[in-house]
Order: C-alpha cells, then structure tokens, then sequence
C-alpha cells in the first residue's frame, strides 16, 4: 500500500482534561488515488494532515509511506495550505522557485517554474508580485511551488475554502487537469460536499467528539467530472446524512453544558 494510517490517535492536553482529536484512525491510500477527508469543524480534518505531513505527532499509531515509517517532514510530501503563503518580496517565478535551488542551478530551477506555473494557467505572471495576484492565482501559484518539488503524495488542506465559489469551481477544473496529468496522490481536506464528489476517488466522512471515521465512500464515475450528474446525488444525500447526525450530537452537547451552567 502506498499510505497506511494505523491506529492514529492524538490528544491534546488540557486545563482540567485531555481532548481527543482524533481515535484510532486506520486509512489505507493507493497510489495515484485522489482522497478526501470530509467532516464538520472539529473533527480533527487538519490535525490528521498535519500528521500525515510530519509537522504534528500522534499521540499513538504508526504512519508508513512508500515502506518508511513517517517520523518528521519529508520532501516526498507537499502541503498546500488554506492561505497561499507566498513571500511577499519575491516574484511569481521566484515564489516557485525557492525550495528548488538547494539542489538545482538557477537556470534548472527556472525551467522547472515555468512548467509548473504552465500547468496552472500563469505563464504570463512570473514577474508578478503575490499582492498583484488574486486569491485564486496566488492559491495557483502555492499550487505549482508543491508541485515543483515532484512529491510523492500532494497533501491539500482545504485550499480553496476562502475563495468565491466561481473561482472555487475554475481551480476545481484546474486541479482535476493537474490530477489526470501528473497522476500524483493527493490526499484533500475539506468542508464543502460537493468539492469532495467532484474530486474524489474516495470521500473519508469524518465524525468528531472525537474525531474518527465514520465512512469511507468510492465514487467508481469518469473524469472529467460534472457536480451536477444525478448519479452522484445519492451519495450526496448519505453523506449529509452522516454530518447531520454529528452536528445534531455537537449542538445537543452544547445545549446541555449551557443548562448545567
């Protein structure tokens, strides 16, 4: 298997008690499969990627990549964050650029922006500066930088969650061409359903409190997708299902702490 996430566990410490992001996770990715995590806030969506990036620890379980135990960061995996993250005082070009120059000469480094930056429609923006960007170019741009660096899996947390849904939609078209091109894995944290039906491989429902899977939904449709295609309804019905009865737990559980008061 290419990812394996074995028994995941992570608590956070806390004032008078620990709390439970996430308990017992077990998630097996294939290779150049397209993944998202999907649950409501709280659920623990971000911690799990950030474990699977190696900048948190779990608490318990095992991670393994490609063979190898994940133990830190590691440069076989990308992370797309929700916020570009751009250094304001380079160019385009440069933005993208920068992790590669380590190991390639400049002129090497350039080349390799170019085509990334091809990929996600901004060859005429490599002089630009991030402020002269839209949100959505500089998300594109965020997105070519990972790229650049030929990660192993693409890991995306929820990356287009404080965009307009017109430019949402263009960047799902775009990410999809990126994915049947360069067939990476990507493993996709997000809010929105129908993202997650127009991306997916597989969708992970997520529940919380704690956070845990409660699904795992295949979506066996052709590429390039349509969110509008009647086939996928079901599957959106079960899945609002799902979240419905968690957040009915969460707003319960409100209701109750707030009368014990």
């Amino acid at each position: 298997m290419f990812l394996t996430i074995k028994n995941v566990s992570k608590e956070f410490p806390g004032r008078d008690r620990s709390e439970i992001a996430l308990s017992n996770i077990d998630l097996d990715v294939k290779e150049g499969e397209f993944v998202s995590i999907l649950g409501p806030s709280g659920c623990g969506k971000s911690t799990l990627l950030s474990i699977v990036a190696g900048l948190t620890t779990p608490t318990s379980g095992e991670l393994i990549l490609q063979n190898n135990p994940i133990k830190g960061p590691g440069k076989e995996r990308g992370m797309v964050f929700q916020q570009a993250a751009l250094f304001p005082w380079l160019s385009v070009e440069e933005n993208v650029m920068f992790p590669l120059q380590k190991e390639l000469s400049k002129n090497a480094a350039r080349e390799l922006a170019h085509k990334y930056l091809s990929m996600v429609q901004l060859s005429n923006y490599t002089t630009h500066s991030p402020h002269e960007l839209s949100g959505g170019m500089q998300q594109r741009v965020a997105i070519a930088r990972a790229l650049a660096m030929d990660p192993a899996l693409l890991l995306m947390d929820e990356p287009f969650g404080a965009l307009d849904e017109q430019t949402r939609s263009r960047l799902h078209e775009v990410l999809e061409e990126i994915f049947l091109e360069t067939k990476k894995t990507i493993l996709f944290v997000t809010h929105s359903i129908q993202e997650s039906l127009k991306l997916s491989d597989r969708i992970v429902v997520m529940g919380t409190q704690p956070g845990r899977i409660l699904d795992v939904i295949e979506l066996d449709f052709p590429r390039p997708r349509e969110q509008t295609r009647a086939e996928l309804l079901p599957y959106e019905v079960k899945i609002k299902s799902l979240l419905k009865a968690e957040i009915d737990k969460v707003v319960e559980k409100e209701l109750q702490h707030a009368a014990s008061r």
